[in-house]
Parts: C-alpha cells; structure tokens; sequence
C-alpha cells in the first residue's frame, strides 16, 4: 500500500513538472494552480491537445470560446483553454470572414496567426503588420478581444 502511494506522489509530482517545465513556467509555479487572471499556455503529453491561448487568461479564453459557439463555431468545452477544437472553431470562423486559407486542423501556425491579425485589425485596434508572428501588439489585441467578449458573456 505505501508503494502505492508512494509511486503516485512520484508519478504526480514528476507529471506536474512535466507541466510546468513544457508551459515554461519556471520552477517557482505550478501548472494547477492557474488563477483566472494568468495567461495559459500548457502542453501534456497525456492529453492528445496542446493549449494555446497567445496569452490570454482563462476568463478571456472562455469569452473567445463562448462567441465562437454562439456564432455556430463548436469550440468544444467552454472551458478557458484553447486547445485544438478552440482552434478549428476559430480556424473556421477566420476562413469565412478573414481569408484564412490553410488547413481546419487546430494548429496556430503562421496562416493562422495571419487571418487572426487581420480580424483584429478590423476590430481590436491591432496596428502591427500581418506577418504570422504572435508578438507583443498581436497578444494585446487578442487580450483586447477576449475580455471584449468576456465582459459580454458575462464571464
């Protein structure tokens, strides 16, 4: 029994660090302990899904995955993490009012990033260039249009 125990604690603690060291949190954070206002970017090798939110905290994804789904995009789980159904829906929306052209597969590749800024130029004040780079101006628009959406849904 204490074998037992004791090999969940490691298998635990070693998964946790997996988490933190693949989310580039550091050694002083911990992957669970995400409160609404932290930006999430996870990776697990158990889920078959990497979360990508550029940025965005979990009441911010949960507004993005909320428009998606009231729009008729199906995000999956509105649960504050961008994984790969998140994506398609966005991937699907972006290709019907923002030229993107590339694949419905859930990555947040450069085409991806490329309609994304060009919907947020139209709408969230993004001044930057349309060059499939998530740098700093695309991740404050893209925060800028998540709590837009947030605050609607009353997230």
């Amino acid at each position: 029994m204490r074998f037992s125990t004791s090999k969940h604690t490691l298998v635990g603690g070693v998964a946790a660090a997996v988490l933190a060291a693949s989310a580039g949190l550091g050694a002083s954070a911990t992957a669970a302990a995400a409160p609404g206002d932290t930006p999430l970017n996870v990776t697990s090798q158990a889920a078959s899904q990497t979360v990508e939110n550029l940025g965005l905290n979990a009441r911010q994804a949960k507004g993005i995955q909320r428009h998606l789904q009231v729009r008729g995009y199906n995000p999956g789980t509105i649960d504050g993490y961008l994984g790969t159904d998140s994506w398609k829906a966005m991937q699907r929306s972006l290709r019907d009012y923002h030229g993107y052209t590339g694949a419905i597969d859930g990555i947040v590749g450069p085409n991806t990033i490329k309609a994304l800024q060009r919907m947020l130029k139209e709408f969230y004040d993004y001044t930057g260039a349309i060059d499939g780079i998530a740098g700093d101006g695309t991740r404050a628009a893209w925060a800028r249009c998540g709590s837009a959406w947030a605050d609607h849904y009353g997230y």
